[in-house]
């Protein structure tokens, strides 16, 4: 199955971790841009990461239903089935941004299922699931992320946790765009010492660098990767010296990289920094605005092309063939898929699947 099981997950995160380069996330809506993401990773033989957001799982459940759970299965469940078909990647499916006002009725009631599952010989639905605890101060943040974690491991799932605050917006949700959006290396100490370095559990980090989720034009967002070293480097240091109440190796520090890490409001980044992010310990980019635009844009461009044939204008009947939403689905799709492509070659992911 394409997939991947909870072993296959970890051994997609250690090889991007060791050999330099990261997997796109892609957040998906519908049917229609889960397919889309599914062939763009199909194209660039790359294996990958398709989540869904808070809204995104209430959207897939239908919108007079709006259940995040019955949409996050529905979604897993669909994935499930055509992801089999395709062979040579293997996909993770994640849960994206859930604030502590929707564990209770999302996170918590997945990982319980999927403990559940596996308690009788099942793999899990999801292979990881975000925790998103940037709205509350940093000790309730990890004292949540304990308990998270502890479920994680029973539910044979990654945790990824957000330490500091993206500005910009998402789901509903908005961050103003200030001092906030840079962790410090105290803080990535303090994961380390009540979280460990991966021998409770396995996570991912995302610590905060001046990400801004959505589109903005050049010069409004400031960047700094080399904050993500900084925050490594000062972990590390402190692991050696003994101070985070544990005793590491070389090898459990990973090259003074101890974390792996998550980089969210990607999209419209500069090569750059992707560029500088990756090479300090990024394994995972969240990749949402630009691959709905690409989708959008496709669907604006073929109604403005068959304008009078997808309406029915002054009396006329239209043409069934331009309306037909097959017919702009397919050109969303394929513009969306490109855009992944992208993202995997800009990532380093690009023929790289696992064999």
């Amino acid at each position: 199955m394409t997939i991947a099981t909870p072993e296959r997950y970890r051994e997609m995160l250690e090889s991007a971790r060791h050999n330099g380069y990261a997997y796109p996330a892609i957040n998906v809506t519908s049917t229609q841009t889960l397919n889309a993401a599914l062939q763009g990773f199909a194209e660039a033989e790359s294996d990958g990461i398709i989540q869904v957001s808070v809204g995104g799982a209430s959207y897939f459940s239908g919108q007079c239903v709006g259940d995040r759970v019955t949409g996050s299965l529905a979604f897993a469940a669909f994935a499930h089935e055509v992801a089999a078909k395709y062979p040579n990647i293997s996909i993770a499916l994640h849960t994206d941004h859930c604030a502590k006002p929707y564990l209770d009725g999302w996170v918590r009631p997945l990982l319980a299922r999927e403990a559940d599952d596996v308690a009788h010989g099942h793999e899990p639905m999801f292979q990881s699931h975000m925790w998103d605890g940037s709205t509350v101060p940093l000790k309730e943040n990890l004292d949540i992320t304990e308990e998270l974690l502890d479920l994680s491991a029973k539910a044979h799932t990654v945790l990824e946790i957000e330490i500091g605050a993206v500005g910009g917006e998402e789901d509903g949700h908005r961050a103003d765009i200030d001092e906030k959006l840079y962790s410090t290396p105290a803080d990535g100490i303090e994961v380390a010492r009540r979280l460990g370095l991966g021998e409770r559990g396995a996570y991912m980090a995302a610590f905060t660098f001046g990400n801004v989720h959505g589109a903005y034009k050049p010069g409004v967002v400031r960047l700094r990767p080399e904050l993500l070293g900084e925050i490594q480097r000062e972990v590390a240091s402190a692991a050696k010296a003994g101070k985070l109440g544990s005793s590491y190796t070389d090898a459990d520090l990973h090259d003074n990289k101890p974390f792996m890490l998550v980089f969210h409001g990607g999209s419209g980044s500069s090569k750059g920094d992707i560029t500088a992010a990756v090479h300090y310990g990024v394994i995972k980019m969240n990749i949402d605005t630009d691959t709905q635009y690409a989708f959008t844009r496709a669907v604006a461009g073929h109604m403005f092309e068959h304008y009078d044939s997808v309406l029915k204008v002054d009396g006329e009947v239209g043409e069934k063939r331009y309306y037909d939403p097959r017919s702009w689905g397919r050109t969303a799709e394929g513009a969306m898929a490109k855009r992944v492509v992208e993202a995997c070659v800009e990532l380093g992911s690009a023929g790289k699947a696992l064999k």
